[in-house]
Parts: structure tokens; sequence; C-alpha cells
């Protein structure tokens, strides 16, 4: 009697496991899928895995705005050394990465956009992404590539901290105004977002391409006290004889795909020419 217990706690034991491994029935006597808890893990893989898509950029700036979106995984096309960054041609086996990635981000105004359109081929998801420093344009930004790159959470929580740095410099720079009031400037077209970060009046805008002698003179007559040039793309003193203080703006990001020093270089650039210094 002693052996037949002992064999059929065996067994019960034995069914016991092969339920816990291939599911238990259902009401109706079927085998049942894996158990919850299998379930619920293998969702999160798949979640974690959704959330690290591969991004390929065409330059730092894409890039900073897919890391500030929350993207790990970002691989930059043209070389942060590079200084025009439109004049880079891609080398193949900068279009070969792009064939590989989850989604490739691009302006519209590079001139080898074409190029990386063709060979993401059907896998990539092309997104084109509005390179502007506005502070309301980069918000959306983040927040839309957020949304693609399931990382909405980790969008969210950079675009917090961005506003209260922003918020910082902007009133550093308005308590630097010459004489408490807000200064006039004139800006490149990519450069605009400087002034606004600045609390300044903006009062006309050139470019991307030189400044025409009919410009000049609509420009020097609304006798702006800064001129705001894009050192991406300058052409030299904009605006000569005016006694108006050229600040070049940097928009690209450096190496490490952070957005929030382009905002304090510009700051400090900013604060010294307004105190003349």
């Amino acid at each position: 009697m002693a052996r037949t217990r002992v064999r059929t706690a065996s067994l019960a034991a034995l069914s016991a496991a092969l339920l816990l491994t291939s599911g238990c029935a259902d009401a109706d006597g079927r085998a049942a899928g894996p158990s919850a808890a299998a379930t619920a893990a293998a969702g999160a893989g798949a979640g974690e895995r959704k959330a690290k898509p591969v991004v390929v950029v065409t330059t730092t700036w894409e890039g900073a705005f897919a890391k500030a979106a929350g993207a790990e995984n970002v691989k930059v096309i043209v070389p942060q050394s590079v200084h025009h960054a439109p004049d880079y041609d891609p080398k193949p086996s900068d279009l070969a990465a792009v064939a590989k990635a989850d989604f490739v981000l691009y302006a519209p105004f590079e001139p080898y956009a074409a190029k990386i359109k063709e060979a993401a081929g059907s896998r990539a998801r092309l997104v084109e992404v509005n390179l502007d420093n506005d502070a309301d344009k980069v918000g959306a930004e983040v927040a839309r590539l957020g949304a693609l790159f399931g990382t909405e959470a980790a969008a969210a929580q950079w675009k917090s901290g961005f506003d209260g740095e922003y918020a910082r410099l902007s009133g550093e720079l308005k308590a630097a105004w010459p004489g408490g009031s807000s200064p006039n400037a004139v800006s490149q077209v990519f450069t605009v977002w400087a002034a606004k970060l600045a609390g300044a009046t903006t009062v006309g805008s050139f470019g991307p391409e030189p400044v025409t002698p009919a410009q000049l003179a609509e420009l020097s007559a609304k006798k702006p006290s800064l001129v705001l040039d894009n050192a991406h793309m300058s052409t030299g003193t904009v605006l000569p004889d005016t006694g108006a203080r050229q600040v070049g703006i940097v928009n690209y990001p450096g190496a490490d795909l952070d957005l929030l020093p382009v905002y304090r270089n510009a700051a400090a650039e900013l604060k010294k020419a307004m105190g003349g210094s």
C-alpha cells in the first residue's frame, strides 16, 4: 500500500508539471495556450524591442531630435566634422546602413535626400524632419518622433527638462537686455529661433542666399543692434557699417547628439553681444 501511495503521488506531481509546461485545458477540454505569465513575458520582450528601433539620420541635427524622442540606436551619416552638412556626398557604406534601418530621418532641403530615399528600400520608414530649433517646433517634432518610435514616455521626459532649461536661458537673456529694452535683430532664416530665445524683436531676415544690395539697404534702414548669422552658411559680415553686433549661431549639435548645448552656446554668445563685450 505504501508503494501504491508513493507511485500515485509521483504520477500526480508529474501530471502537474506537464500541465504547467504545456498549459492546462479549458472548460471544453481543449488545450489552452501558453500561461499568462509566459504571454506577459513575451509581450514585455516585444515591447522592449519595439522601443529600441534602429534609426539612421542624415546629420547630428536629425540625430539630436531622434535621441530626444527616445531612440537609443542612432547612426549618423554625415560626420560631425563636416562644417556644411548639405555639401556631403554619401558613401556606399552610408547608403548600406540606410537599408538596414527601421527609420530614416532626413530634411527635404538636403541635396542627397533623393539618394537616401532610394537607398531606404521597402523596409525602412522614411521620416521627413522639420529642422528648426524654435522651441515650439522642437517640442512638436520630438513628440511626433516619440509616437513613431513607441518611446512617448522618454520623449515627454526630455521635453520637460528642455522646457525648464529653455525658460532659464531665456530669462537670463532678457535680464541682460541693454537698458532693459528688447533689442532689434536681423536674423538668417535658420537662426530666427535664437532671436526668440533672447526675446529680441526680429525686424528682418535674410538668406539662405547671400544678401543682395537691395536687401542690404532695406535691412540696414531698420537699424538693428544684432545680426544673427548662420555659422554653417556664413557669407561674412552681413550688415557692414551699421554698428550692429553680428553673432554666429550654431544649429547643429555635437557628436553626442545633445540638443541642449546648442541653446546654451547661443545664449552665451547673445549675452556677450548684448553686453558689448
